[in-house]
């Protein structure tokens, strides 16, 4: 792609990095940009820079927070006995908006991968351990997509949590095998998780 810009260039260079965005998508998007007023440019810029110099991680669930602790573990309305371990945001904010679970969650940040170079000691499992030793919790919820490094990971999970007494149970399998959960529609999400099942039984489906 020819440019008549060094500025233009590397600026659609950039915007090619996220992910799913080709060189053309980008190059529509800094064009866009361009027709826009400076101020509001500036405030996209602004938006963006302060994102990645204050968000912070949620020190209970790992969930991305403005604050220490986010707004659902902080909650007196929220059901602290019952915690949700996902993958990570966008499972938080598509299982929240199904209006279907009122306890708290637990975001590993990734799921098992070999193949990928992704081990235990790269997720938040040693922080959910140490968490269960002092919290209120009564049932833990596997709530995570239906792929093989879902099942690795819940399988992985159920052994290091076998010291405590809690209730295991996985999302209802309403989710096809190799669904990812962020991409499931609301009401059969809200459905996975209020059908749930415990974990044993979901062994031999």
């Amino acid at each position: 792609m020819n440019f008549s810009s060094k500025l233009l260039e590397n600026a659609v260079a950039e915007f090619a990095k996220l992910p799913g965005v080709g060189q053309k998508t980008a190059l529509r998007l800094v064009l866009h940009l361009l027709k826009q007023d400076k101020a509001e440019v500036e405030q996209f810029s602004h938006a963006v820079s302060k994102l990645r110099n204050e968000i912070q991680f949620c020190k209970t669930c790992y969930n991305i927070s403005d604050q220490a602790v986010c707004e659902i573990c902080a909650s007196h309305k929220r059901d602290q006995s019952l915690v949700c371990i996902v993958e990570d945001t966008r499972d938080v904010m598509a299982i929240e908006n199904t209006n279907q679970y009122n306890g708290v969650y637990h975001v590993l940040g990734g799921l098992i991968s070999p193949m990928d170079g992704v081990g235990p000691a790269d997720l938040e499992v040693d922080s959910l351990v140490e968490r269960l030793k002092e919290s209120e919790a009564k049932e833990i919820i596997f709530a995570l997509s239906a792929t093989m490094e879902g099942d690795t990971t819940i399988f992985y999970l159920d052994k290091r949590l076998k010291q405590f007494n809690l209730k295991l149970s996985t999302i209802a399998r309403g989710i096809a095998f190799g669904g990812e959960l962020e991409y499931v529609d609301e009401i059969t999400l809200g459905r996975s998780i209020t059908t749930r099942v415990p974990y044993e039984n979901s062994l031999s489906r």
